[in-house]
Parts: C-alpha cells; sequence; structure tokens
C-alpha cells in the first residue's frame, strides 16, 4: 500500500512540474516560434517561415549604440560585481570578523529589495551627489544589482576549498595577501570566471535600474521598450529577443558548467579502503 501511494505521489509531482515548466517557459517558447514568422501580426494561425526580421537587425545604427552601450556596461559591470564579490566573500570566511559578515550580509540584501526600489533610491543617490542619470551611475547600478550573485558564487567555492590548503600556506611562511593571491585565487579561477559570466548576464539584461539611470545613452533593454509602441517593430523585437536568449542560454550554461567543475575540482577525494592499502603494501614490499 505504501509503495502505491508513493508511486502515486511521484506521478502527481512529476505532473506538477511539467505543468510548472509549460507555465514559466512556453511564454519564452513562443518568441522564437514567432520571429520566424511571416507576418507583422504575433497571432495563429502562422503566415510562414522568413528570416526577413532577422536582416532588419543589421544595419541599425540604433541597435548598434545600444548594444555597445550594453556590452560596455556589463563588462564594467561584471568587473566590479566579481571584484566586490571575492573580496566581501574571502573576508566574510577568513576574516573572522563580526564586521565583515555584516558585509557580506549587507551585500547579499539587494536580491531581496524591489527593483523599483532599488532604482528610485539610486536615482535620488546620484542626483545628491551631482553624478546624474549617466553611464557611470548604470554601472555603479548594476554592481550593487550584481553583487549578492557573485558574493553567492564566490563564498560557496572558498568555502569548498580544504582550509587545510590555507593553513599549510600560512605555516611555510606565506603572508595572508600571498596565499590570497597565490594559492586561494588559482583555486577559484572557474568560479570567477563563472560569476563574472552570470554577472555579465544581469548587467545586460537589467532592465528596471537603467530605466531609472540612464542618460542620453539608452541600452539594448531600453531600446527594446522604446520600440514596443510601434506594432511594425514588433517582428524585429522578437527576433533580437530571440537573439538575446540564445546567448544568454549559452552563456548561463557555460558559468554552471565551469562552477560545477570547480566544485568537483576542490572536493576531497575519497580516502582508500583498507582492503586497498593493504594490497599496495603487500606490492610495495615484494618489490
Amino acid at each position: 500500500m505504501s509503495t502505491t501511494r508513493t508511486q502515486r505521489g511521484g506521478r502527481w509531482l512529476g505532473a506538477y512540474v511539467i505543468a510548472y515548466l509549460v507555465f514559466l517557459y512556453l511564454p519564452v517558447l513562443l518568441i522564437p516560434l514567432f520571429s520566424f514568422n511571416n507576418s507583422i501580426q504575433a497571432a495563429f494561425p502562422l503566415q510562414g517561415f522568413t528570416l526577413l526580421w532577422y536582416a532588419t537587425l543589421f544595419g541599425n545604427s540604433a541597435l548598434t549604440g545600444a548594444l555597445l552601450n550594453s556590452l560596455v556596461i556589463g563588462a564594467l559591470a561584471a568587473m566590479g560585481a566579481t571584484l566586490c564579490g571575492i573580496t566581501v566573500s574571502y573576508m566574510d570566511l577568513y576574516g573572522r570578523s563580526p564586521l565583515a559578515a555584516a558585509i557580506s550580509a549587507i551585500a547579499r540584501l539587494p536580491i531581496l529589495i524591489p527593483g523599483v526600489i532599488v532604482g528610485i533610491s539610486l536615482l535620488i543617490l546620484i542626483n545628491l551627489i551631482g553624478l546624474g542619470p549617466s553611464r557611470i551611475a548604470i554601472v555603479l547600478g548594476h554592481i550593487l544589482v550584481a553583487l549578492p550573485t557573485t558574493v553567492v558564487i564566490m563564498r560557496s567555492r572558498f568555502a569548498a576549498i580544504p582550509k587545510t590548503i590555507r593553513e599549510a600556506a600560512l605555516d611555510l611562511g606565506a603572508s595572508d595577501w600571498t596565499t590570497f593571491r597565490r594559492v586561494m585565487l588559482p583555486l577559484s579561477l572557474p568560479a570567477i570566471v563563472s560569476a563574472f559570466m552570470l554577472a555579465f548576464l544581469i548587467s545586460f539584461d537589467e532592465f528596471i535600474v537603467v530605466f531609472f539611470l540612464a542618460g542620453t545613452e539608452p541600452t539594448l533593454p531600453l531600446y527594446i521598450w522604446s520600440q514596443l509602441r510601434f506594432p511594425k517593430s514588433l517582428p524585429t523585437v522578437m527576433a533580437l529577443g530571440t537573439s538575446i536568449l540564445a546567448v544568454s542560454f549559452v552563456i548561463a550554461a557555460a558559468a554552471e558548467i565551469l562552477r560545477h567543475r570547480g566544485l568537483a575540482a576542490a572536493a576531497p577525494a575519497d580516502p582508500p579502503q583498507p582492503k586497498q592499502t593493504m594490497r599496495e603494501e603487500l606490492q610495495w614490499h615484494s618489490t
């Protein structure tokens, strides 16, 4: 009876997961479908297959400028967020200070704050300091938004490294800075690259913060939002969205692969079994 109930519960759970995935990703899958439709309207039935909307992406000066702005801002924000994430997570684990733990908790706090609140707060702040809406303001805002992700990734990576490695380096006379630079950072390189890639994706796709902080140079999400006001531009927007989805999926998958490889490399090896150890000792004595 219990086995039957377990199987029935597993079926209901599987059906729930499938329904949840369909509800979550079906609207996203409709964008690539309609991007190849030979019609301005996103509706069924489909009118035919075409690559015209993808061809319109080339030679668009406004689109090119927005894309370059997003790439530059994303690279700068990802670099800043990754450096801050490395520092905050390392000090949280090895600084042994209440201040370091408090800073780590504060750094992860923006992920719980609504984006509208963050955008308005940053807008007030940059106006108070006289910076105003600009590319620098967007970079600072994106660092704040991407910082929780980099802190979580780097903290899990530093925590996965055996503490004996750091202690051995310190016992051999290395300073804290030398241990961090020559030991901890090389061991954490896959996680650093993963954190940078995910921070870049967060910055590249961010819209709410950019909406409040953008000046005269819009990013790609702002350009897409401005084009939605024109019905004739909808197929081009869907073609652009499909391209962004494909690139984002590749970058996110590569980041996850790097992160898991780093965690697997840091996992301690299984201790030798007694029979295996005895066999090796007998072989050694026989030689």
